[in-house]
């Protein structure tokens, strides 16, 4: 399944999508997807919902309605870097032996299409397309990689917009990097592990302006999302709903000989194989302070 939400800021519509033009709408059954709906187990029975529906001529089009991201504010955003060998020996660093986490404010979730801010002070925000895990119920101290997959919802394409100065420049504090607002566009949809297939095998693309900027692969990662998702439980509590963005592959842009930032004015374009296509138009601050 393909989960949205639809709709103005604020007022998204929860549902699936049947097709790429018509979506079934959920919100009598489903508050939105959210920590209650994950940890209640009702992703599991929600297919027989959809199919009845759509027997019953229920499908609604999609007419250029607005996609937000494709889960509610969660509880966390945690963040996986220098996942890829590759996009490792672009940064000059070595190949981590452990997964280097950090956070992200929860805040920073936007739609896959709406607007990203530079923020005040910013000389180097840079892009990273990203493979993004939805966590699907509690998951403390996981036996292994397979308890970690049937912990996990699905799948999402993210943008983890970053500021590179302010993460390393700034004492070596990655989350406030990471962590102004608009950073973090998800979607158009949630797609569940069944329909992804092999998530170690899926392209991922980036494009500023038309030019391609990244063109990977998650078959570089160095720790898969069982992996990730094994290993974090070790730690802390994973809740349902809870968004993990998985790490980038090479052409960021601070890879970029010379590095290339984002100003203002920029559209940027991502896709990941049967993840879909987001667009942001990037909006300078002097922009957004009139």
């Amino acid at each position: 399944m393909r989960l949205v939400r639809v709709g103005p800021a604020g007022s998204e519509t929860p549902g699936v999508l049947v097709d790429d033009d018509t979506f079934v709408d959920l919100s009598d059954v489903v508050g939105d997807f959210n920590e209650a709906f994950f940890g209640s187990g009702a992703l599991a029975t929600l297919g027989q919902v959809v199919a009845e529906r759509v027997d019953e001529g229920r499908g609604e089009p999609l007419a250029g309605r607005r996609f937000g991201a494709p889960i509610a504010r969660p509880h966390q955003i945690l963040c996986i870097g220098l996942n890829y060998s590759d996009h490792a020996a672009e940064t000059g660093q070595a190949v981590p032996d452990e997964p280097i986490l950090f956070t992200k404010s929860p805040n920073t979730l936007v739609g896959p299409d709406d607007d990203v801010l530079v923020p005040k002070g910013s000389e180097k925000t840079d892009w990273e397309v990203e493979l993004g895990i939805v966590i699907g119920r509690h998951s403390l101290y996981l036996a292994d990689e397979a308890e970690a997959a049937a912990s996990i919802a699905g799948y999402v394409l993210v943008n983890d917009v970053s500021e590179r100065a302010w993460q390393i420049e700034r004492n070596g504090q990655w989350s406030k990097g990471k962590s102004a607002p608009t950073f973090n566009p998800a979607g158009p949809y949630l797609v569940t592990p069944d329909e992804v297939g092999d998530v170690l095998d899926l392209d991922m693309t980036l494009d500023i302006d038309g030019q391609r900027r990244q063109n990977g692969s998650t078959s570089t990662m160095v720790f898969s999302p069982h992996f990730i998702v094994h290993y974090l439980s070790q730690f802390m509590a994973l809740e349902p709903g809870d968004l993990i963005n998985t790490g980038t592959p090479p052409g960021v842009g601070m890879g970029q000989k010379p590095p290339v930032y984002l100003r203002g004015g920029e559209a940027m374009t991502l896709s990941i194989t049967r993840l879909g296509t987001q667009t942001q138009r990037v909006v300078g601050h002097s922009d957004t302070a009139r």
